[in-house]
């Protein structure tokens, strides 16, 4: 089963693909945010996804923001060209986390302005990832 991740964003969208294990998330690519609809009904049907785990933007308090309305209207507006079962997922500080660890690693302006998106979707997904139960119908590896 493969699962896409999404870091929407006002100017750009991030997405990760999880392996067919589904314990791996990778980055894939970033997408200017008016192609990224058709961009990932073209990876759901190319890579056979069966579900999008979408990046839900919280207030640190929990509560959902205006950011919040953008994500449902886009999930909105997925739902109606894409045969896939979303999930949102909390993504609070996931930006601020990459672009940290980002900085740590000397990486340039310029350069993590290319790669954040998508390596902030693969924080997303490996999180949702990680909160799945083990599947138990597959053989243990000795």
């Amino acid at each position: 089963m493969r699962i896409l991740g999404v870091d929407y964003g006002s100017v750009r969208v991030g997405l990760a693909l999880g392996d067919e294990s589904g314990m791996l998330a990778t980055p894939l690519e970033t997408v200017a945010q008016s192609r990224a609809l058709t961009r990932i009904c073209n990876i759901v049907s190319e890579m056979k996804i069966q579900t999008v785990v979408v990046g839900m933007p919280r207030n640190m308090n929990g509560s959902y923001g205006p950011k919040a309305e953008e994500v449902h209207q886009f999930v909105r507006s997925l739902a109606k060209i894409a045969p896939v079962e979303v999930r949102f997922w909390d993504e609070r500080l996931t930006t601020q986390a990459v672009e940290r660890m980002l900085v740590g690693a000397n990486v340039s302006r310029k350069r993590r302005k290319l790669v954040v998106d998508k390596l902030a979707a693969q924080q997303i997904l490996q999180s949702y990832l990680d909160a799945q139960p083990p599947n138990l119908t597959s053989s243990p590896v000795f």
